[in-house]
Order: C-alpha cells, then sequence, then structure tokens
C-alpha cells in the first residue's frame, strides 16, 4: 500500500511558501531524504486551514482570475504552476449523498475503479473524513498490459484518508479501488513528474478476476498516429509500418497495427498483418495479434 509517512508538524505556510520550497528541494520519490522534506512541507500546507477557501472565494468572487488551467477535469483543482519535477493539486471527494456524486455517478469521480499510477504523488487529507481504499500490490514488471491478462494483486488493507495522514503512492506499485467518504473531503497532492510517465501505461483492474481491464493513462501520440494512418498517406503509412516494427512502446506498435488493420476489407490481408505482429515481439502486441487471428479464423 502507499507509504505512510508520520508528521507531527503543527507549523503551517503559505501556498506560495510551500510551492518555493517544494520547487528547491527536488522532490524524488525514489529518494527516502527528499520525500520526508516533501511530506513535511505538505504537512505544513495541510495545517493551514483556510488557504483553499480563500482561494476559492477570490476565484469564485471574480478578484482573482486563475491563470492556472487543469486538465483533470472539475473534481481536481490545479494549486501551482509546475516548478522543476512538481507540482500542487487538490482533489475533491464527494460522498453518496452529495448531489454532484447523485447527478454524476461514482464513475466521474473514479469511485469502484480499481487502478495504479503511472506517476508517484505525496497526498494528504486536508478535509473531511477522507475517501476510503482497498489497498493493493503488484508487480508491474511482470504484466504487459492487456486486457484479461492476469495480475496478481496482493490486498494489503481498507483505510481512509483522514485529515492530517499524509501517504507517498509508488508509481506502479500501489493500487486502489476508492469509495466514497462518509461525507464531503478534500485531499491535497505533491504530484511528481517524470518526462518518460506518457511512455508507460497506468492500469485498470478487475479485483475478482485479479486481471487487467484496459489501460487508463492517455497518449497523445498514439492518438495523432492512429489519425494519421486513417487519412493514409503515403508518409503516413510508411512511418507507421517502422513503428510496428521498431517502436520501443508495445502501446503505439499495437495502435499502428490496429489502425492500419482497420483499414483492411479483406480478411485474408487482416490476419497476414497480424501474423506479422505476432512475430513482432513485446507480450503485449503478440497476445492481441493471437486474438485478432483467433477471431477472423472463427
Amino acid at each position: 500500500m502507499p507509504q505512510l509517512i508520520e508528521s507531527t508538524s503543527a507549523q503551517t505556510c503559505s501556498l506560495s511558501e510551500c510551492e518555493e520550497a517544494l520547487a528547491h528541494c527536488n522532490f524524488d520519490p525514489l529518494d527516502p531524504e527528499s520525500t520526508a522534506v516533501a511530506a513535511h512541507w505538505l504537512k505544513r500546507l495541510t495545517n493551514n486551514r483556510t488557504f483553499l477557501a480563500d482561494m476559492l472565494i477570490d476565484r469564485i468572487t471574480g478578484r482573482t482570475q486563475g491563470d492556472i488551467e487543469s486538465g483533470y477535469g472539475p473534481q481536481a483543482i490545479v494549486l501551482s504552476h509546475r516548478r522543476g519535477n512538481m507540482f500542487l493539486r487538490a482533489n475533491i471527494w464527494p460522498a453518496e449523498q452529495d448531489l454532484c456524486f447523485r447527478n454524476s455517478g461514482a464513475g466521474s469521480f473514479v469511485y469502484g475503479v480499481p487502478h495504479d499510477h503511472n506517476f508517484s504523488f505525496l497526498t494528504s487529507g486536508y478535509c473531511g473524513p477522507g475517501y476510503r481504499s482497498d489497498y493493493f500490490e503488484y508487480d508491474y514488471e511482470a504484466v504487459a498490459g492487456f486486457t484479461g491478462e492476469p495480475a496478481s494483486l496482493n490486498f494489503i488493507e481498507r483505510s481512509a484518508l483522514h485529515e492530517g495522514k499524509i501517504m507517498l503512492y509508488r508509481a506502479h506499485r500501489d493500487v486502489h479501488s476508492q469509495l466514497p467518504p462518509e461525507s464531503l473531503s478534500v485531499s491535497l497532492n505533491v504530484m511528481h513528474v517524470d518526462p518518460a510517465q506518457c511512455w508507460f501505461d497506468q492500469y485498470g483492474f478487475d479485483l475478482e478476476q485479479r486481471e487487467v481491464t484496459r489501460v487508463l493513462s492517455p497518449n497523445a501520440t498514439e492518438t495523432f498516429l492512429r489519425i494519421a494512418i486513417g487519412v493514409g498517406s503515403d508518409e503516413a503509412l510508411d512511418y507507421s509500418e517502422w513503428v510496428g516494427r521498431n517502436h520501443p512502446s508495445d502501446r503505439l506498435r499495437l495502435a499502428s497495427f490496429e489502425a492500419r488493420a482497420a483499414r483492411l476489407s479483406n480478411p485474408c490481408e487482416q490476419d497476414d498483418l497480424w501474423r506479422m505482429a505476432e512475430k513482432s515481439g513485446g507480450e503485449m502486441v503478440m497476445a492481441i495479434a493471437k486474438r485478432r487471428r483467433a477471431a477472423l479464423a472463427g
């Protein structure tokens, strides 16, 4: 499960002080000393009981416009610009009785969607009883990432992110299935940014079957590649063949074969393409290619 970090500090800090301190500590989740420093500043910000409400009221009333855009949706509030390899974020966790939960459903808040993360982050319970999680651990290196693949998930415990609790979620190791809190809650995050993280997938899991269900992390390169192949220029098709043979990302190589197969109406040509994919290497691509060939034969 995420690493619990004990802190009894009663000191407080402002959002800007926290941001500045974290920008200079070079937060590295693999380094215990660096993590301890970052956790100390997150604890100090968590102890500041007014900063978040003041910031939100300023934005609601128009006193400040806020120049930070969020790609996470309305549940997440990005609190700082990216500084070095980190930024600050707040997450809102509605309870089942809250109107936004009743209108949008559990899935909109990732409740009941077991998943890992392709990044590490520190989190603290800022207010409320906190979301609950069933926590698991698994071996990322043992998983190729295709739907239906067995994943050895080891259950650890169920616990809540209560006020003042600080944890380190470790990329590609900690899996959790979140449950709504008993009442509206907010958490704070120190998000670690790794330039390579977009090439490492985040997975959803089926806890009953102990299987991978799907890849959750978006990848713009994959989307662009599929569109280019769909348009069908000679240059795009030539490039897609190179990707299918040589790209280090299994996910991108699979996208190359899937997009090219979608252009083919002849089942024999599709089978030839998937036979090529089956021999291209990489467990994910090989497993999907076998399934596609079996479907064509059946």
